[in-house]
């Protein structure tokens, strides 16, 4: 992408109908973009999957029971409660399904097992026998989804459709299993990660192209008396706003590749029947899930209301992103649930680590705890990597090192270890979000060091790893500041040093949206289009409004029998 590519889709518009604000945005910018795509490229397009999947597989209630006599599964719902229920695509359209199900052999459970099963008929779309499935009725969006609902009862299926590539039932019915029962947990994990970038981070990249553009556009008031209005984006209060944002939409897309990189190895090994990895991928899946679709839903709320009025039209398109990424804090498990998921691996790996014993990657920081203070004696100091990354590690191992601690103590006073566990949770969340967002500031270290400097492209990217580490520090003060490490005279430096990084990232802030390469018709909001042509935009598209193609029909019910009335005179 050129710094002013005219061919960009902007509705037919060249440069010169380019909003002047937005192009002298684009012409000012302190560096050249040829296209921070490139750098930010995280690899081939990933499939998009939806489906509906519980955090307690082990709690699954569904059945399938091994019939030798037939060489058949037979599935069934016990209760209400076992009902499979939001799965996408399931209400009216699915055909087929991939059904999780305890499995049963000669009475005996052999855990949760997937099983291919048919729901409806390939003549008429009519449910099969002992199949009841329907839509689960309206939602907040998601309405094209027909998320559905699923009872089985007494449904048979050839033994081959148990997929069996960690274990099969043989025709005997003898189980053998090829891997770990963690696999199942393997699907899941592999859902997560999809999510985040397209279902997560997408959003908040759209979100901040919107309301940055938007932002350029739009003028209020006057910073110094006889000038014109000012851009909103030249006051701090919104660059504070959208700007973390921006960075945020960055650090979780390096984030992104990250996990991929992971997952991909992860799946290498599996395919040589290595289970070793699973464990960790599982952990990182599911804090990270937690964490981003945390922050991204705050992030793009944040980018809503920062464009005023506007922002709330269904035309900006921030309401349709706002409903769609809120329910990604949801779906693919709770994220209050997987946060406490990642903590369980935390403590089993503070445990061992204290121990001497090997971890994995990600956590092998949690061996090197050092009781210290931050060494920073100015606000530039906190413009170090080392500086704020040790920060983040320090706060990280306080809240696992504490939290484990409590929950050792709670133990050897005699409490049962789930009552235990149950009252450290809310300190246990917070330990697995220090974890998540000390790798997230680690990884966007390494990663800007890595870049080559072409076209100023790794000092730019240098600025957005500092705001966003800084804003965490900033917004989260009382972790840092809870044990002495930050001291309130450094919490003041970094309050200084993030400050004066907005107004550094302001110049640069339209060409690093720009770098997400959104068309126009993939934004779909009047504010955000490429050419800034906001108000002439929402003024079409209004237009364009049923609502304004017909008249009202409360006139002819309503308002002309009480015009016309000769009461109405008096």
């Amino acid at each position: 992408m050129a710094l002013l590519d005219t061919t960009k889709d902007t509705q037919g518009s060249g440069l010169a109908r380019v909003n002047p604000d937005l192009a002298s945005e684009r012409l000012t910018a302190s560096f050249c973009v040829p296209s921070l795509t490139a750098v930010l490229d995280g690899g081939a397009e990933r499939t998009r999957v939806r489906r509906a999947v519980g955090t307690y597989l082990q709690g699954l209630e569904t059945t399938a029971v091994f019939d030798i006599s037939t060489q058949e599964f037979i599935l069934n719902t016990p209760t209400i409660s076992a009902m499979k229920w939001w799965p996408g695509d399931m209400g009216r359209s699915a055909t087929h399904t991939v059904v999780f199900a305890q499995l049963y052999i000669h009475g005996k459970c052999y855990g949760v097992h997937p099983f291919i099963v048919q729901i409806r008929s390939l003549q008429d779309h009519s449910p099969c026998p002992g199949v009841i499935a329907g839509d689960i009725g309206p939602k907040m969006n998601f309405e094209h989804i027909d998320n559905g609902y699923l009872m089985l009862k007494n449904v048979r299926i050839p033994r081959e459709n148990m997929l069996n590539k960690f274990c099969e039932v043989q025709p005997d019915g003898t189980y053998i299993r090829h891997g770990s029962q963690q696999i199942n947990y393997f699907t899941m994990t592999s859902l997560r990660i999809s999510l985040i970038a397209d279902e997560v981070i997408l959003p908040l990249m759209k979100a901040c192209t919107i309301a940055i553009r938007y932002s350029v556009v739009r003028r209020q008031s006057k910073l110094k008396p006889g000038e014109e209005e000012a851009k909103i984006l030249d006051y701090q209060t919104q660059q504070e706003k959208l700007l973390p944002q921006l960075a945020a939409a960055y650090a979780f897309h390096f984030i992104n590749n990250y996990l991929h990189e992971l997952f991909n190895k992860g799946y290498k090994e599996i395919q040589g029947r290595n289970f070793a990895l699973l464990p960790e991928l599982h952990a990182l899946s599911s804090g990270f899930k937690a964490m981003i679709s945390q922050y991204c839903t705050s992030g793009v709320d944040i980018c809503l209301r920062a464009c005023g009025g506007h922002g709330y039209s269904l035309l900006s398109g921030l309401p349709s992103l706002y409903t769609k990424i809120l329910a990604s804090c949801i779906y693919e498990g709770e994220n209050t649930i997987l946060l406490l998921q990642t903590a369980r691996f935390l403590i089993k790996c503070f445990t061992a680590a204290r121990a001497g014993q090997p971890v994995p990657p990600s956590v092998t920081y949690l061996a090197a705890m050092k009781p210290r203070k931050c060494p920073a004696k100015d606000k530039l100091d906190f413009l170090s990597p080392d500086i704020y990354t040790e920060a983040y590690q320090h706060a990280a191992i306080r809240l696992i090192s504490s939290t484990a601690a409590k929950l050792q103590d709670l133990i050897q006073s005699g409490a049962e270890r789930h009552e235990a566990w149950n009252q450290c949770t809310v300190q246990l969340v917070q330990a697995a979000k220090a974890h998540c967002h000390y790798i997230t500031v680690k990884n966007f270290v390494e990663t800007v060091e890595k870049l080559e400097n072409t076209a100023g492209i790794q000092n730019i990217m240098k600025h957005l790893c500092d705001l966003f580490a800084l804003h965490g520090i900033f917004s989260n003060a009382g972790i840092f500041l809870h044990d002495g490490y930050i001291t309130g005279a450094q919490m003041d430096m970094v309050t200084a040093s993030y400050l004066d990084l907005l107004g550094i990232i302001r110049k640069d802030a339209v060409p690093l949206v720009d770098a997400f390469d959104f068309t126009d018709k993939n934004l779909n909001s009047a504010l955000g289009s490429y050419d800034g042509q906001v108000y002439q935009r929402l003024y079409e598209w209004a237009q364009k409004a049923p609502t304004n193609k017909q008249i009202s029909p409360a006139y002819e019910k309503y308002l002309k029998p009480l015009l016309h009335n000769k009461l109405s005179k008096l």
